[in-house]
């Protein structure tokens, strides 16, 4: 018999709890969010049932598609893949908070669009710690210029940084991805900058990001099973979808 949401869910609790532990921190310092691409309406609302009200999704056109039917239920959609500047304007009008923030030019364009909707946003820059070419982010030495140059933007609200690691079974080189985050945010927070969310880690590799200082893991296949179709289907120019 084939595991319920809520047992998936129950698991991928316990097992981050587990990596808190054996890292020595406290569970309550990590936050779980579910990566609900691919995934339709229906099952967003059964994990809605379980308590989960926080989904992040790599598309910003699946969250316009979701968010109608489900817009009763009280949701906070993130838009946590690669956003292309011409969509800012569905971001700054659904989404309440990005995590793939990694260049100027979107963030001039997301500040427009936030002030013309009288909103603000939770925004985490994105990094690229991986030399892989399918990987968006910042390159790392552009982050102190980038941080300070955010500050002219009154309406994006910069909690934080976020990476992916490199795509690859060598657990110290996907450790060495998420330590260099968190050594970019040290360096960061010293010049003055307050960034306390470190998103890193997803379904095969949270346990290590949780070890060096993840402050959320994205999580998708382990809460919601193998999707309906592969990345490649919704992703096929690349960019490291995260899982």
């Amino acid at each position: 018999m084939s595991e319920t949401l809520r047992q998936r869910w129950e698991r991928v609790c316990q097992q981050v709890d587990a990596a808190c532990r054996d890292a020595g921190r406290d569970p309550g310092g990590v936050r779980i969010l579910p990566v609900s691409k691919t995934f339709g309406p229906e099952v967003i609302r059964e994990a809605v049932g379980l308590g989960l009200h926080r989904f992040g999704e790599n598309k910003v056109q699946e969250i316009r598609e979701k968010s109608e039917p489900l817009a009763d239920c009280g949701i906070n959609w993130v838009m946590i893949g690669h956003l292309q500047t011409n969509k800012a304007n569905l971001v700054a009008r659904l989404a309440d908070e990005l995590q793939s923030l990694d260049r100027p030019k979107l963030a001039a364009a997301l500040d427009r669009r936030l002030q013309q909707e009288g909103r603000s946003l939770d925004v985490l820059v994105q990094v690229k710690t991986a030399d892989e070419p399918s990987k968006y982010g910042l390159p790392p030495d552009q982050l102190p210029a980038f941080l300070d140059q955010l500050g002219d933007y009154p309406t994006l609200r910069v909690r934080g940084l976020m990476t992916m690691a490199l795509h690859t079974t060598d657990p110290e080189a996907v450790r060495g991805c998420f330590r260099r985050l968190r050594e970019l945010r040290d360096r960061a927070v010293d010049a003055g900058h307050a960034l306390p969310e470190l998103s890193m880690g997803m379904s095969g590799d949270f346990p290590l990001a949780i070890a060096e200082g993840a402050t959320q893991v994205r999580i998708g296949t382990a809460i919601f099973g193998p999707r309906p179709y592969p990345d490649s289907y919704y992703w096929p120019e690349g960019g490291g979808a995260p899982r």
